[in-house]
C-alpha cells in the first residue's frame, strides 16, 4: 500500500527538493549521509536557513511563527529533509519547548522566548531524567524552593543525560516543588538560563567515544519567577504533553527510508561467500520486513498526524504516539544492524572522529557503522523506555 498525494501536494514536494537542494551545502550533505550526527554549527546553519525561509518550526500555528501547513505538507516536508541527508531542526527547540510554550505558557512568556526559540538564537536542551528518576520520571529530586523575599525560584539537584547540555543557552527543567500527595503532583517546569551562577555541565562519553550527553548539576540556582511555566505544581501535565510530541518525531521515517535505499545498493555490491549479499535469501528477508514494518510505521504516523488536525485536544498526549515511539525506536536499531550485517567484519574496530576519506572496504559509512549500532541501542530508552510505553497503551488503548 502507496501513500497516494494530490497534484497540489506534489508541487509542494517538488518545491521542497528543489529548496533543499539549492541551500543545503554539500559538505553538511555529505557529513551527513556517511552515517556521522551534524555538528553544532551545522545544525545552527540549517536552522536559520529553514527560518528565513518560514521553514523551521513546520508544526507551530501561523500566529507564533509557524508555516501554517496541513498535516500531508509537515509530512512531505520532513520526510525530503529527512531523505536528503539535512539536519533536522533544533528537536528541543520546535518540536519540544516550543509547543509547550504554544499550549501552556502566558502571552508575555511566548513574546518572549518564542521568536528567539524558532531562529536558534536560543539553543535548548531538555533537564528531565535523573540519577534513579529516568523512566520514573515522576520520583526526580531536583528541587526548587521559592524565596519570597527575592521573588525567585532556587533550585538544587542534578540532572543527567542531557543531551548537548555543553551547546545549550537555556534548559527546560521539571523540578521538584512539593512533597505533599502524589509524586506527579508536586512537580513544575521551569526555563534556567544555563549561564546562571550555580549551572556546571559535566561532560559523559557515550561507548562510541562520542559526546553528546552530560550531567548539569544546579547549585543554589536563582531563577525568577516569571520563567515558571504555566502553574505551580502542574509541571507533569505539561511534561506529559512534551514527551507525546517527541515520541510522534521519534521514528524519522524519511531517514530510515533513505537508509533503506542504500542499504540495497550496498548490498547489490559487497561479495560474500561468493555473491552479493543482496543475492543471498536471509538478508533479503530481512531487508523486506524492514520494509514492511517501516511502511507500517509510515502510515500509523500519519493517522496520528492527521487526528491532531481534525481537532483532538492538543493538551493531551495521544496514547497512540506510544505505538509510534516504540516501532521507531525499533526501526531505528533495525537499521544500525543492518548496516553492522552488511560491512561484516570490517565494522570493528572503529575509529571516533570525522571520517577519512578511506574506509577499510572503499566505503567511508563502514567507520560509523559499529558506532552508530551501539550508540542507538539508546533508542528504546529515551523518551520513555519500551516498557513504559507499553504500560500507556495497556491502559489507554487496551484498558487492561
Amino acid at each position: 500500500m502507496e501513500l497516494t498525494f494530490t497534484p497540489e501536494e506534489e508541487a509542494f514536494r517538488k518545491e521542497v527538493r528543489d529548496f533543499i537542494d539549492a541551500n543545503l551545502p554539500d559538505e553538511t550533505r555529505d557529513y551527513l549521509k556517511r552515517g556521522n550526527p551534524p555538528t553544532k554549527e551545522m545544525t545552527v546553519q540549517w536552522h536559520k536557513t529553514l527560518h528565513a525561509k518560514g521553514w523551521a518550526t513546520p508544526r507551530w500555528p501561523a500566529e507564533w511563527g509557524g508555516p501554517g501547513w496541513s498535516v500531508t505538507q509537515m509530512y512531505i516536508f520532513q520526510q525530503e529533509n529527512q531523505k536528503a541527508g539535512a539536519p533536522d531542526p533544533q528537536g528541543f527547540n520546535v518540536g519540544m519547548i516550543g509547543p509547550v510554550l504554544i499550549q501552556f505558557a502566558s502571552d508575555e512568556m511566548k513574546k518572549e522566548f518564542l521568536p528567539k526559540i524558532a531562529s536558534l538564537d536560543y539553543w535548548f536542551c531538555q533537564g528531565f531524567s535523573e540519577p534513579g528518576a529516568g523512566s520514573d520520571l515522576a520520583s526526580l529530586k531536583c528541587k526548587a524552593e521559592w524565596d519570597e523575599a527575592g521573588q525567585q525560584w532556587i533550585v538544587n539537584g542534578q540532572k543527567t543525560w542531557t543531551t548537548y547540555a555543553q551547546h545549550a543557552d537555556w534548559i527546560f527543567l521539571l523540578v521538584r516543588t512539593s512533597t505533599e500527595g502524589k509524586k506527579q503532583e508536586g512537580i513544575s517546569f521551569l526555563l534556567v538560563d544555563m549561564t546562571s551562577p550555580g549551572v556546571e555541565v559535566h561532560p559523559i562519553q557515550t561507548m562510541d567515544g562520542a559526546h553528546e550527553i552530560n550531567s548539569v548539576f544546579f547549585t543554589d540556582v536563582k531563577v525568577p519567577a516569571k520563567n515558571l511555566i504555566g502553574e505551580v505544581n502542574k509541571g507533569w501535565t505539561y511534561a506529559k504533553f512534551l514527551l507525546g510530541n517527541e515520541r510522534l518525531g521519534a521514528p524519522r521515517v524519511g531517514a530510515s527510508q533513505a537508509k533503506l535505499e542504500e542499504l540495497k545498493e550496498i548490498a547489490k555490491t559487497r561479495i560474500v561467500r561468493g555473491k552479493p549479499l543482496w543475492d543471498h535469501p536471509r538478508f533479503r528477508d530481512k531487508f523486506v520486513e524492514a520494509q514492511v514494518e517501516l511502511k507500517a510505521l509510515e502510515m500509523t504516523t500519519m493517522r496520528v498526524l492527521s487526528s491532531m488536525e481534525a481537532g483532538a485536544d492538543q493538551s493531551k498526549p495521544d496514547p497512540a504516539t506510544s505505538v509510534i515511539k516504540i516501532k521507531g525506536a525499533q526501526m531505528v536499531q533495525r537499521m544500525t544492524e543492518l548496516f553492522v550485517e552488511v560491512a561484516g567484519e570490517q565494522a570493528m574496530p572503529w575509529t571516533d572522529g570525522e571520517l577519512g576519506d578511506n574506509a577499510r572496504i572503499g566505503d567511508p559509512w563502514v567507520e560509523r557503522a559499529a558506532p552508530n549500532y551501539f550508540n542507538f541501542r539508546k533508542s528504546s530508552i529515551y523518551g520513555g523506555s519500551d516498557q513504559v510505553q507499553k504500560g500507556i497503551i495497556s491502559k489507554a488503548i487496551l484498558g487492561l
